[in-house]
């Protein structure tokens, strides 16, 4: 394992999708187990360095049975990953065993400035888009109006 960034270890795979993302620094991003309620940060966050290590019975190959790559999303039956490979994956909560956090490169989701910045300018984006949609297939804007 390589050090990087003042002593956050990344593994060989990682480093290459680290310098994707623009080398961020990755000190002062460990998640906070312990201490006060209000300053703990835990759990898995957007575009984190993970390895998935899934059921083998899944596959035929048990060298299949894991990917190590950057956490893109996470929903309630699915995780999107891109793996160190640069291919897209969509892994099964299901089949999953384990996931092994490797490294946060983004701060806790509270924190994340520029993600809550992105999702503001995304639900209004959205927003738009569902206005503009409902006025286009009922012809008018007064939908809204009772009566």
């Amino acid at each position: 394992m390589a050090k990087k960034k003042m002593g956050t270890e990344l593994p060989e795979w990682a480093q290459p999708m680290w310098k994707d993302l623009g080398s961020p620094d990755l000190d002062g991003l460990a998640p906070v187990h312990t201490g006060d309620l209000l300053e703990r940060r835990h759990g898995l966050r957007k575009d984190d360095f993970i390895e998935v290590h899934m059921n083998v019975q899944a596959f035929s190959d048990s060298e299949q049975a894991y990917i190590r790559g950057r956490l893109l999303s996470s929903g309630k039956t699915s995780l999107e990953i891109l793996g160190d490979d640069g291919r897209s994956h969509f892994v099964a909560r299901e089949i999953i065993v384990r996931i092994v956090l490797v490294a946060h490169t983004r701060p806790a989701y509270i924190d994340d400035d520029k993600l809550l910045a992105y999702e503001r300018e995304d639900m209004k984006r959205r927003s738009t888009l569902h206005e503009k949609v409902e006025k286009q297939t009922k012809g008018n804007d007064d939908s809204h109006l009772w009566g």
